[in-house]
């Protein structure tokens, strides 16, 4: 429920129930949205209309959602309802109306169907309308019993986001590559619900994600680009380390895995600030167990400066393609226009307002008419910029090729719902790289 059209309809459906849960998983697939579902379930479901059926021996089938054919369930057992099918029947309809459908089966259950809603007294439109209902819902019907599995599956996730936030992050982290957000964002969004991240250490984390004994997180030396999971695991099996040069002795680390490691700020528990760790790294790859020791020159640094914030954050978005500091917060000072994605909540529906964030998102559905959905971040929040055809087509450029955007646009917002509605967009160059934005269909 964390995909663009998910956090759009969440907030206008309200789920209050476990099964509401359920028909939220079923309402954004193709089936419903291009059936016309969508809408009139969430109007019915908020008393903004009426409940109604298309003939009373539907109610059966339809009552708990409300008149709206959401389930490939409900399709067999409307025809059962109406045409008096057998569950042997009804299943080959299914089947004739799924992905291999075919036009002779078609035509067969078709006056098959008729002739059973006639003999119960539902002929003319009515039979019709049951008819197209059910031919347009089938191609794409959810089955109920895979919704229910993802609902519990959102359920039991909502929950350890709620009550035990770093350890839900930890786990995400740990699970990765998987779902619709990137490891940044991920962070990002942990640290906008109170989770200190903390980045990998040598000595005081794991080849894995780890809790913190504060209820922080600290990243997994596997996240350390030139690392990978064996070493990590063999940095972790002979902790605790004296030096870079103890660790390379015992484990064997390459000079560019130490050098990522250096730049990953992974010596800090050591002593040994970023810069001073990376002038070393080169000297203390070159201390193996079959050579002497003390032969090595040029492991100590000279005093050297510390690293900025904005290095830092270049630094561990090179490294660990992580940061703890958000891209935007490093610009901010360049666009004082721009009002930040949470402040947009004090702003009124209907306002003229610019936005800049990093692209996390872009996505032009099949079923939006050439719209495109672009998912913009800054250091507070996450927002939905809608660009029509036309706005589109003029920016397109401009919008696919940088990382980050500033757009002026229509604020929306309906039904708990903010949405920019694009008018103009132009790239934000940003003081440290962002992670490369996901594009989907």
């Amino acid at each position: 429920v964390e995909s663009r059209a998910q956090m759009a309809t969440l907030p206008r459906l309200k789920p209050r129930t476990f099964y509401d849960l359920v028909v939220e998983v079923a309402l954004i697939r193709p089936g419903p949205i291009q059936g016309g579902s969508v809408h009139p379930y969430i109007r019915r479901r908020n008393g903004q209309e009426a409940v109604t059926y298309l003939h009373p021996l539907l109610e059966k089938s339809l009552a708990k959602t409300l008149g709206v054919p959401l389930f490939q369930e409900q399709l067999m057992q409307m025809a059962i309802d109406v045409a008096g099918f057998s569950p042997a029947e009804s299943d080959q309809l299914r089947q004739a109306m799924g992905s291999k459908r075919s036009h002779e089966r078609m035509e067969r259950l078709h006056a098959r169907l008729l002739a059973g809603m006639a003999e119960r007294g539902i002929t003319g439109d009515v039979a019709e309308q049951i008819y197209e209902k059910l031919a347009a819902f089938a191609d794409f019907g959810f089955p109920e019993s895979h919704s229910v599995s993802f609902a519990y599956l959102v359920y039991s996730s909502a929950w350890m986001k709620l009550h035990y936030p770093a350890a839900f992050l930890a786990a995400l982290l740990n699970a990765q590559p998987m779902g619709f957000y990137s490891p940044n964002t991920l962070v990002a969004d942990a640290k906008r619900h109170g989770v200190e991240v903390l980045g990998p250490d040598v000595n005081l984390g794991g080849a894995k994600a780890t809790l913190e004994k504060d209820g922080g997180v600290r990243l997994g030396l596997d996240y350390i680009r030139n690392i990978g999971d064996e070493l990590a695991k063999k940095i972790e099996e002979h902790q605790p380390y004296e030096s870079a040069e103890d660790l390379v002795r015992r484990t064997g680390a390459s000079q560019p895995a130490v050098e990522a490691l250096a730049t990953a700020g992974a010596f800090d528990s050591l002593g040994r600030q970023r810069r001073e760790a990376l002038w070393g790294a080169g000297a203390a790859s070159q201390t193996r167990p079959d050579r002497l020791e003390g032969i090595v020159t040029g492991t100590d640094a000279p005093q050297l400066p510390g690293m900025a914030d904005v290095e830092v954050a270049a630094a561990d978005l090179w490294a660990t393609g992580v940061s703890v500091r958000h891209p935007m917060e490093f610009v901010r000072h360049r666009i004082p226009k721009a009002v930040t994605i949470a402040g947009l909540q004090e702003v009124d529906d209907g306002t003229r307002v610019t936005v800049g964030g990093v692209v996390t998102h872009r996505q032009r559905p099949s079923t939006a008419q050439g719209t495109v959905f672009v998912n913009l971040e800054d250091e507070t929040g996450i927002l939905n910029v809608i660009c029509s055809e036309g706005v589109w087509a003029r920016y397109r450029k401009v919008a696919r090729a940088s990382s980050a955007l500033l757009v002026r646009g229509m604020l929306e917002r309906t039904e708990g719902v903010t949405n920019l509605v694009a008018e103009h967009i132009e790239a934000l160059p940003l003081a440290t790289q962002a992670m490369k934005a996901r594009d989907f269909r």
